[in-house]
């Protein structure tokens, strides 16, 4: 087994198992390793329970460590996906919502983990790094009235027609 130079490591508390499956099953590129276990009992659990979870999120190489409640997950951190249809932006979107997250703004959402995400269409990226600076400035209003990214309104703000 070669070893990424680099793997973010995801503090969950008790439930990365949990996490890295849904992960896996609602992206693609994205699959869960080795779920490895405590050989022994140790203070605060016992043999058996699962410490750490190797996992990839879109081909992104992830640990899921089960530490505790210590350090729960803020908006200081998040997984940016960029799509490229509305199909695309719901299906994901919808998951992570649907299955215990929170709906924020700008395109922004959390899991059931506390994990932020950024569900990000392509052309809101485009739009902001529009070179016409009317364009990013419509985009970034019509962004700014939403939770989930809606493809038809910032392709609308961006031609003027919104």
């Amino acid at each position: 087994m070669t070893v990424p130079p680099l793997t973010l490591c995801l503090w969950y508390d008790g439930d990365a198992e949990e996490a890295a499956n849904f992960y896996a099953a609602t992206f693609p590129d994205s699959e869960v390793g080795s779920v490895n276990r405590a050989p022994t009992d140790f203070p605060g659990g016992s043999a058996g329970t699962v410490l750490t979870v190797e996992f990839t999120v879109l081909g992104t190489p992830c640990m899921g460590l089960n530490g505790g409640p210590q350090f729960p997950h803020s908006e200081a951190f998040s997984f940016q996906v960029a799509t490229d249809s509305q199909e695309q932006t719901d299906r994901y979107w919808n998951a992570i919502v649907g299955n215990g997250g929170a709906e924020s703004a700008c395109g922004w959402c959390k899991d059931k983990w506390g994990l932020s995400w950024q569900i990000t269409p392509r052309v809101l990226t485009e739009g902001m790094a529009h070179s016409d600076p009317d364009v990013r400035a419509r985009v970034f209003s019509a962004m700014m009235t939403m939770h989930k990214i809606d493809h038809a309104a910032i392709e609308a703000a961006a031609r003027g027609d919104a």
